[in-house]
């Protein structure tokens, strides 16, 4: 056991420059130890008094000493900045790793020389704990700002259940097919994007209708919307859509319609129109959901289109 007043001998495993970080290098075998520069995000055991040659002495004053210390700023920062590991021993206040100090001093650029003092037991706070993102998946820095983002994420009112145009039918189940006479049917515009099409003096098909399960993770405490993509040929009638939701569960069937949203004005230029279903009208899961699009007025002028359909609702964090 030896006694050194808080500053000890090493040998350089590097050229080392005084005021820097430095930490014992992984499987030295010397006497003293070798050490090297910690580098961004690494603990360190010490800060260096002097600078060496690679394989000469120098000496370090020891991290577990009381009192401030100087060490070399990698950026710019304000004095009471948190600071974490930078590379080649340095301080910055840009997170990683977990945070080791607090700036005295601020730091006018890099390579100036500040006094900071070292934290006596390392922060395991989510908000100074960096994260280690080599897939690049996020833009949090830190833990808390991290695990924020996901939590929003998984709570998001954007979760999407997309409907096929295929999947739409009329409202008594009768499939659609080709869109041919006065009945709606499917078409395709110009050879180009697919849509149902609702004729001129439609004779079937006025009323539309799908059916889907709502997944496990949909939280019947919030809202709920439909969404249709629609448009018309011209401008000659006035033409509304009205949607009506019906909930379906076990032991849980013919409610009440749950959509709180008056019909709409069907527009000639292509348009989103958002449905309401209000957590007063929804069901827990397992449930299923029927929307029913109806045709309002009478179209003697214009043909309309359903360019698609959607279904979004509010997730929750599922315990199991």
């Amino acid at each position: 056991m030896s006694e050194n007043a808080g500053y000890r001998a090493f040998l350089a495993g590097e050229a080392l420059a005084v005021s820097r970080r430095v930490r014992i290098a992984d499987a030295s075998s010397t006497m003293p130890p070798t050490v090297v520069y910690a580098d961004a995000g690494e603990q360190h055991i010490g800060v260096t008094t002097q600078a060496a040659a690679s394989g000469s002495f120098t000496n370090a004053r020891l991290r577990t000493v009381s009192g401030t210390v100087e060490i070399e700023a990698a950026d710019s920062f304000a004095s009471g900045a948190v600071l974490y590991g930078a590379a080649d021993g340095k301080v910055s206040d840009s997170a990683n790793g977990s945070a080791l100090a607090q700036a005295i001093e601020a730091a006018g650029s890099g390579g100036a020389i500040v006094e900071v003092v070292e934290f006596g037991v390392l922060s395991t706070t989510a908000a100074t704990v960096s994260l280690a993102d080599a897939g690049g998946h996020t833009a949090a820095a830190t833990v808390e700002a991290a695990l924020a983002e996901l939590y929003v994420d998984r709570q998001t009112a954007q979760a999407t259940l997309p409907i096929p145009l295929a999947a739409i039918t009329m409202e008594d189940g009768t499939a659609l097919t080709k869109q041919a006479t006065t009945v709606a049917g499917l078409a395709q515009a110009a050879n180009k994007e697919q849509r149902i099409e609702i004729p001129v003096d439609c004779t079937a098909g006025e009323a539309l209708a799908f059916c889907l399960p709502l997944p496990q993770d949909y939280d019947e405490a919030g809202d709920l919307h439909v969404h249709a993509l629609v448009g018309k040929g011209g401008n000659l009638d006035t033409l509304t859509l009205d949607c009506e939701v019906y909930l379906a569960g076990p032991g849980d069937t013919g409610n009440a319609d749950a959509c709180t949203t008056a019909a709409q004005a069907w527009p000639q230029a292509v348009t989103e129109l958002t449905f309401a279903a209000a957590a007063a009208g929804l069901i827990a899961a397992p449930a299923t959901l029927t929307a029913i699009l109806t045709l309002g007025g009478t179209n003697d002028g214009d043909a309309v289109y359903l360019y698609g359909a959607w279904v979004e609702y509010t997730r929750k964090v599922l315990a199991a």
